[in-house]
């Protein structure tokens, strides 16, 4: 016999399923490290365009003032030239002017990415960061 055996209901024989407990509906606040942790990411994942900081924006929002602020300024630089450098993407398969948007979408993804690092490096040393051209539609 076993000594740290917790009867569950379905020792029982009842056919009772096990009750399991998810995670609190509150989630915990972020610590100031967390906060400029994830703030940090959602500059950085702009190299990949606007998801990585829309869903660090949408997740930790309400658990980190910091996170949510650089999320959201992110997010508002990011997503205007990733939905133009993918309408230059499929522009760049028309025959003779293709080869302009394909330049164009690859200078985009450049822009974007060396912005996003610049921004990342700024946030991660503690200082919130604010790219010069930004359309900041999202409130």
């Amino acid at each position: 016999m076993r000594q740290n055996h917790h009867p569950q209901p379905d020792d029982k024989g009842s056919g009772e399923r096990p009750s399991y407990q998810g995670a609190p509906a509150n989630a915990l606040p972020l610590t100031a490290s967390e906060d400029r942790q994830w703030a940090t990411m959602a500059h950085f994942g702009g190299i990949l365009g606007f998801i990585p900081s829309m869903v660090i924006y949408l997740v930790f929002r309400d658990r980190g003032p910091f996170t949510a602020q650089e999320s959201k300024e992110a997010l508002n630089f990011t997503l205007p030239p990733t939905i133009i450098a993918l309408v230059a993407w499929v522009l760049s398969f028309i025959p003779v002017i293709g080869w302009f948007f394909a330049i164009l979408n690859a200078l985009l993804w450049v822009a974007i990415a060396v912005s996003s690092v610049v921004a990342g490096i700024a946030v991660n040393r503690g200082r919130p960061y604010r790219y010069p051209l930004n359309l900041r539609r999202i409130p």
